[in-house]
């Protein structure tokens, strides 16, 4: 039968959105293979340059996702706009969170989508001081983001599991569940560094990495609810950066 040629088939698609590129894929093989043989096909290019903002693509924010169909996934996982303590704002960059001055608030968001199921790799980064709070991990849709006071909000209850940072301790339903990772004098946080958080919904685990370092399993058990990788912070002016990874590499 008579079909069109992959190049001019890939010339129609980087016209299209996301939600358009999903229904096309399904239409047959040879559409999936155009959209999905290469992730840096020129689809996904000018998708990218569409939805990302400029600086997400000229700095070093997505260094670790290598394709372009990978940028485009990572801001459609980005911090939600909507989903966040009203002291909080997401910066033009789409990927960085700004907490602002305001006395006697811990303040959290959670990213636009959620997992049931599958594994998933995201990495998080503190941009400016932690303060005497600074918690990483996961929460469900009905977890709070923001409350009075200065206190580990993630993990204050058992809609949210964290790891401070600042103490290293482990909290879940508004108690420490030991200290993280379990070794003798485990090194503090620096700003900067990219924590690699690795959510596994088959296992129902919840694993840290800093570097190429595996630290451990930081909670087991996971409820089979839709999670969603979040943050809580207490510092005025600071600011954190999550960008997705995608399912997470073994090994």
């Amino acid at each position: 039968g008579w079909r069109l040629p992959g190049r001019v088939l890939e010339l129609v698609f980087s016209y299209l959105e996301l939600r358009e590129l999903r229904s096309c894929a399904l239409v047959c093989k040879l559409w999936h293979h155009v959209l999905h043989g290469d992730e840096n096909s020129e689809v996904w290019r000018s998708l990218a340059a569409r939805c990302l903002a400029e600086e997400a693509l000229r700095t070093d924010i997505l260094c670790n996702v290598p394709t372009y169909k990978g940028k485009v996934r990572a801001f459609h996982h980005a911090f939600s706009t909507n989903d966040c303590s009203r002291n909080v704002y997401i910066k033009k960059n789409g990927f960085t969170l700004h907490r602002n001055p305001i006395a006697q608030s811990t303040d959290g968001a959670r990213t636009k989508i959620g997992f049931s199921e599958g594994r998933h790799a995201w990495e998080v980064w503190w941009e400016g001081p932690l303060g005497t709070v600074a918690v990483i991990g996961i929460a469900t849709k009905r977890a709070a983001m923001q409350c009075q006071g200065y206190v580990a909000l993630l993990g204050s209850d058992d809609q949210s599991w964290g790891w401070n940072l600042v103490d290293n301790n482990l909290l879940h339903n508004g108690e420490v569940n030991g200290s993280f990772p379990q070794c003798n004098n485990a090194p503090k946080y620096q700003i900067g560094e990219r924590i690699r958080v690795i959510l596994d919904m088959e296992d129902k685990t919840l694993a840290f990495e800093r570097g190429y370092e595996f630290l451990g399993v930081a909670f087991r058990g996971l409820p089979k609810v839709c999670l969603y990788p979040a943050v809580s912070a207490v510092y005025g002016n600071t600011e954190v950066t999550l960008v997705y990874l995608g399912k997470p590499l073994d090994g």
